[in-house]
């Protein structure tokens, strides 16, 4: 990569992009890190949906699928970086799309900061949801608790109250637990690992953990068996989610322009390699594959993990996942918060003026926290009554997610003028956009596909649906009413001088 030596403090750089520092600038480089590390936790996304590659693709979708999946993210994680060195703001993606657009920039930052937006809340009820479940799988199996779906939603509401009130408390405290959960995942991972390869008597040939397929999607047509495999990589898509975090706390951040894009990158390409070391262990430890894939406990991964290393131990190495979980959902509602700050900041969503506020004393912005929590809360209620109207809520977050995240790079490949800033791609730059782009395109259609035959209501992949319903409504809102007032990213300098408040000395 290269570099330009730093010729602006945090804060005049910001000043530059138009914004008066007022979030905390507590975050290192490696809490930057820490905060998307721990949201895509792979003790998360890789433990709670490990059940669809089981049933989709088989082993050859869990271990290779996600080595290959894992490839094609860095891509997009990479362009994303090299943006986010130029524009290191809490406003990211959509501020990003605001900045590089040639033309209509306000129309750009709307849907591209609607996407973001409604896509990090989805991750958010997802992963503590998730959460939620491997904590009812864990209580089962230590005080027999009978796993139900009032007590899983309940248990919901705990974590996810928990992390409003973590995050309201401070930068500090979210700061220090964030480089926890970091080791927690790092070290926990290897625990796992190990118990896995060694108490087990009997582990699945090499061969099988890497090369075999399986098809349990009802599907028979001829090429059913690689059909499946593509649909299995939703398992590592899914997990490669959030990483955007770095982007949404760069204001927080020593060293924006180098730390962010660092944290953005280095978080994916650690969770490349540790998801795949737990990943081949997790499978090379299956035991009886058709039991642990239909398991009562809900979670797959608990099961084998019984089957292989014993109840005790099996439970310990679920109690591993699931604090890794808690620490996800924290980080996700401080990345999700932050995101929802800077968007009211610019007049996005309804009720800015409120969302927009940050508490003088702790330097977070308390109210967008709670905005988050609810509204993630709103989405997991479905959860309640029907299960598919839970996934159709939540479908959204990866190709939403993924839609927000290519949107700048795509801009930025039409934009023959754009300033790279202290960490740049140098020449590499257009052929990793590109591939990015790519990418994003076909998991756009990939994942919109049938999951499971025969298509029902209970089957039927929802999520075409959920991106057809946002991209619907800010279309509407837009044109109905949104383009005539807003006007893309509002800077706060420029407001505070014209109502006569004081600004930085410097800026």
């Amino acid at each position: 990569m290269s570099a330009e030596p730093a010729s602006h403090t945090d804060e005049e750089r910001l000043a530059q992009l138009g914004y008066q520092q007022e979030l905390h600038r507590r975050l290192s480089g490696f809490s930057n890190f820490a905060v998307s590390f721990s949201i895509i936790s792979i003790l998360a996304g890789a433990i709670t949906s490990y059940g669809i590659a089981m049933t989709a693709g088989g082993p050859l979708a869990i271990t290779l699928g996600w080595l290959f999946v894992g490839v094609m993210v860095t891509f997009v994680a990479l362009a994303m970086a090299e943006v986010c060195s130029a524009y290191p703001t809490a406003g990211a993606l959509y501020w990003w799309a605001a900045a590089l657009a040639k033309r209509n920039k306000a129309a750009w930052a709307w849907f591209v900061g609607w996407f973001n937006f409604l896509g990090e809340v989805a991750v958010t009820a997802a992963i503590d949801f998730g959460a939620a479940i491997t904590t009812s799988a864990f209580l089962s199996l230590t005080f027999d608790m009978e796993v139900t779906t009032g007590r899983t939603f309940l248990i919901f509401l705990v974590i996810i109250v928990v992390h409003g009130l973590l995050n309201t408390f401070g930068v500090n405290l979210v700061r220090l637990l964030s480089d926890v959960s970091a080791w927690w995942h790092l070290v926990g991972v290897a625990v796992i690992v190990v118990v896995l390869a060694v108490v087990p008597d009997n582990h699945k040939p090499i061969s099988e953990v890497f090369f075999e397929v399986r098809n349990e999607t009802g599907f028979t047509f001829g090429g059913a068996a690689a059909y499946a495999v593509l649909i299995g990589l939703l398992m590592a898509q899914y997990t490669y989610t959030g990483y955007d975090a770095s982007a949404h706390v760069a204001e927080e951040t020593h060293d924006a322009a180098r730390a962010a894009p660092r944290g953005i990158v280095m978080s994916v390409v650690v969770s490349v390699i540790a998801g795949f070391v737990l990943l081949f262990a997790i499978t090379w430890s299956i035991q009886d594959y058709d039991a642990e894939r239909t398991t009562e406990l809900g979670l797959p991964p608990a099961q084998i993990f019984i089957d292989a290393a014993g109840h005790d131990t099996g439970t310990f190495l679920l109690l591993i996942c699931m604090v890794a979980q808690w620490f996800c959902g924290m980080a996700s509602v401080t990345a999700n918060s932050r995101m929802a700050y800077a968007f009211a900041r610019d007049g996005a969503l309804p009720g800015s003026r409120l969302w927009k506020q940050v508490n003088p004393r702790t330097g977070t912005p308390t109210n967008s926290i709670w905005l988050c929590v609810t509204i993630s809360t709103i989405l997991v209620l479905p959860s309640l009554w029907n299960t598919t109207a839970y996934l159709a809520a939540t479908s959204i977050a990866v190709i939403g997610l993924y839609i927000a995240y290519v949107g700048p790079v795509f801009l930025r490949r039409m934009s023959p003028d754009f300033r790279p800033g202290p960490w740049s791609l140098g020449r590499w730059s257009a052929p990793i956009g590109w591939i990015a782009i790519a990418w994003v395109v076909v998991i756009c259609v990939l994942f919109v596909l049938p999951t499971a035959s025969p298509v029902t209501a209970s089957t039927f992949n929802y999520t075409i649906v959920a991106v057809a319903v946002v991209l619907g409504a800010a279309t509407i809102w837009w044109f109905a009413s949104a383009r005539k007032w807003f006007t893309g990213p509002k800077q706060n300098l420029i407001e505070k001088a014209a109502h006569g408040e004081q600004t930085m000395p410097d800026a």
